[in-house]
């Protein structure tokens, strides 16, 4: 017998921590409202985030592309009572809902909600973070990432989402016109080879690179 990777998603869905109702809730307007819902992180790498700034202790943690508020929200549930985090949405049509959704949740006064472009917001922000999740425009990867740097100190991790790119970074030679891609290959190639850093990959969902500064 074979079985599909839907069948084990719900293997695995059904043993991991039960999303939490506030959670749920955003997974459903998300569907409901928006016109991109699979970029939302959802239920397992929601669980995920949490437990990595669980055990990585973090006090500080940044996002890059807020999008409906689902992972900064699964981030602050994960954070001690004294812990922000800031996140940036370039959107600003989706303040409105983002709002929203951060108010369902007691947490949701932890999070700082910024509306504005990130390469412009982070030359202006001060101190340093111990988690950083990326997930905004795939063209400005490594840009994000040198901007952050910055802000992040030795044990600091720094999470990119997408970085498998539906399997297009196995392209050898992408056309200059696909920019999503020449960028996310070229920032998988600048974290795999900078000592600098020590990186994992994990082949969940589209690919989430794990990277902890040294």
């Amino acid at each position: 017998m074979t079985y599909s990777s839907d069948d084990i998603d719900r293997y695995i869905l059904s043993h991991i921590d039960a999303e939490p109702d506030v959670l749920k809730t955003v997974f459903r307007e998300t569907a409901l409202y928006t016109t991109n819902p699979r970029m939302m992180s959802g239920h397992l790498q929601g669980r995920l985030l949490k437990m990595l700034v669980e055990l990585t202790g973090a006090r500080r943690v940044i996002e890059l592309g807020t999008f409906s508020g689902y992972s900064a929200l699964a981030m602050a549930e994960g954070l001690p009572e004294d812990g922000t985090v800031t996140t940036i949405e370039i959107n600003d049509e989706m303040e409105d809902f983002i709002r929203k959704q951060l108010a369902t949740a007691s947490y949701g006064r932890k999070i700082n909600l910024m509306i504005g472009n990130a390469l412009e917001i982070l030359p202006t922000l001060s101190g340093q973070y111990d988690l950083a999740y990326i997930d905004a425009d795939k063209r400005l990867y490594r840009q994000y990432f040198e901007l952050l740097l910055p802000h992040m100190h030795s044990g600091s991790l720094v999470l990119a989402d997408n970085t498998l790119w539906d399997g297009k970074v196995l392209i050898p030679n992408p056309p200059a016109s696909d920019r999503q891609t020449v960028s996310i290959k070229d920032f998988n190639d600048f974290v795999a080879n900078d000592s600098r850093f020590e990186t994992v990959i994990l082949p969940l969902r589209d690919g989430l690179t794990l990277i902890r500064v040294i």
